[in-house]
């Protein structure tokens, strides 16, 4: 059949096109991202890799390929869906349905009081109560918040910072309620203050007191949790504030080893604390940059937990993390469309090597998910684990000429900039000097300068958009829940024996003012004498003192 030359001229045209828009594409990615991505990759870009160094066998230093074996042959990954909103009792049925559904694991979502150490009848909790996560004021609270719920029998992850001793010794005494020694219990709590100051901003006290709080929890948790992790170190917050994923792997692991200092300094043996120290990560959009970051994570902090720090127990080399899926990427625009968006991302985690995971709801960017929401997110997850069968073998990506020289080009990315945070003296000083806070903004503010001009496409935001968007019904918060709350507190505060709280709170003032001492016994007889998360803060900031950010231009 004869080719017309009016159609042949068209097609040139469209081809010219086509490669014209790949020429952008790539001098795009390489600007966004700094890493130059190939139309194709082959055993040459591998030539100047160590395979015996970098890759090995799933289970084996240094765990490029996954920290266990069998990986999701032996075990599936957790699915712990994060939860939180409105009082204690709400968020307590929202945790019953998860678990209903299939969930195996607890992650609790705090509000925005909470997360400040401030109390819910505070003067600037004020709108912020129960809004974006669940009311604790009080270790009453926290027993309401877990009733009926064994302890021992589900492992839960407290995602907050500033205050999280108060939050943990809330936790262990909510389980001496229930009959639970703290040995017995599992799970995470984030503690990872570096990156507030970093990225969320939710802080208490200045960084050198807040320091010795995480240590001191390390300490604690070494001997009397072995099952509980004490940090989570968390790079899903950088990334949500706009980082690369570059700048995500090397601003946590550099955070991750921060903390490994701070308590080889307080003189712990690190095989004593580091096999209870975990990450959380976030699942962007860009699929094989995210499969790479886990596994250049893995190999970064094997090799220098053994080489660096000298830590010999295989338990403290490898890297257990959960990951959540990427929050900024969900739209407000058809938001239905987030549910693709969501499931690309979990499967980058569950091929990345995820040891537990959060599918994030399509309706998040509107409102606190509803429940038919958080089922569909839980049920894709379930579908990626038993449907798709990415599950069957371990590291299906392995030998990739692709995902093998990204993994490379992601980890010699994060040793640069490991060697610009050692100039600036540590990434204590490094945040002091705002040099992370300054390169997240840069990043942040060059993508979205892309997706203003067309340059990236959002589907549903600068292209592929509908005249009239879909409503959908919305999770609508109480406005009574601030008013309960406050009468909460103060019932507690009626209840409990003045004096036993005024003598708990005298003892942990004299403890931080007392250089070695740690704080953790202290916050645990404040909590059992009914002293609100408030009032062991404040009394605190009279030692430690408060924390102003300086503005970074």
């Amino acid at each position: 059949m004869a080719v017309e030359p009016g159609s042949r001229r068209r097609t040139h045209e469209w081809m010219q096109e086509v490669y014209s828009k790949q020429a952008e594409r790539e001098a795009l990615f390489e600007t966004i991202s700094g890493l130059e991505v190939k139309p194709l990759y082959t055993g040459d870009d591998l030539a100047d890799s160590d395979p015996e160094r970098n890759l090995g066998f799933p289970g084996e230093h240094p765990y490029t390929r996954g920290v266990y074996p069998s990986m999701y042959r032996g075990r599936l990954w957790t699915m712990r869906q994060f939860a939180g909103f409105g009082t204690a009792e709400e968020t307590n049925e929202r945790f019953r349905y998860l678990l209903d559904h299939g969930q195996t694991g607890l992650s609790t979502a705090f509000d925005m009081p909470t997360l400040m150490g401030l109390d819910s009848d505070h003067a600037r909790s004020l709108g912020e109560v129960g809004l974006e996560g669940v009311a604790i004021d009080t270790l009453d609270d926290m027993i309401d918040l877990f009733a009926g719920i064994p302890l021992d029998r589900v492992t839960t992850s407290m995602t907050i910072n500033a205050p999280a001793a108060i939050l943990l010794a809330f936790y262990v005494c909510t389980a001496e309620e229930q009959g639970v020694p703290p040995e017995a219990l599992g799970g995470t709590i984030q503690t990872d203050i570096l990156k507030e100051y970093i990225a969320q901003k939710e802080w208490c006290f200045p960084i050198e007191p807040a320091m010795r709080l995480v240590t001191d929890m390390v300490e604690w948790c070494a001997e009397r949790m072995p099952r509980w992790h004490p940090i989570s170190i968390s790079g899903y917050h950088i990334r949500e504030a706009g980082s690369t994923a570059q700048q995500e792997l090397a601003f946590t692991l550099k955070d991750g080893f921060t903390y490994v200092e701070s308590a080889l300094e307080r003189g712990l043996d690190v095989d004593a604390f580091a096999p209870r120290l975990s990450f959380f990560f976030n699942a962007h959009i860009d699929f094989f940059e995210e499969i790479a970051k886990y596994r250049a994570a893995r190999r970064i902090w094997a090799r220098e937990m053994r080489d660096t720090y000298g830590a010999r127990r295989e338990e403290s080399l490898r890297m257990r993390f959960h990951t959540q899926t990427a929050g900024v990427s969900l739209t407000a625009q058809q938001p239905l469309v987030n549910i693709v968006r969501t499931a690309i991302e979990a499967l980058a985690g569950v091929l990345g090597g995820t040891q537990s995971l959060h599918t994030n709801s399509f309706d998040e960017a509107l409102a606190l998910p509803t429940q038919e929401a958080v089922r569909i997110a839980l049920r894709t997850q379930q579908v990626i684990a038993h449907e798709t069968g990415v599950a069957n073998t371990v590291d299906p990506l392995g030998g990739s000429y692709f995902v093998e020289a990204l993994t490379d080009e992601m980890e010699r990315s994060a040793y640069e900039y490991f060697a610009r945070i050692d100039e600036l003296g540590g990434m204590v000083e490094a945040i002091k000097r705002g040099f992370p806070q300054r390169e997240i903004a840069d990043a942040s503010f060059r993508y979205q300068q892309e997706v203003d001009a067309g340059k990236r496409i959002v589907v549903g935001v600068n292209e592929y958009r509908l005249a009239d968007e879909e409503q959908l019904e919305l999770h609508r918060p109480d406005p009574a829940v601030e008013r309960k709350q406050a009468g909460r507190l103060s019932a507690t505060r009626a209840r409990r024996d003045s004096g036993d709280v005024e003598r708990a709170l005298a003892a942990l003032k004299r403890a931080a003012a007392t250089e070695g001492e740690n704080l953790m016994p202290y916050f645990l007889d404040a909590a059992r004498a009914r002293a609100s998360e408030g009032e062991m803060v404040a009394t605190l900031q009279e030692i430690f003192g408060k924390y102003t950010e300086q503005p970074v231009f």
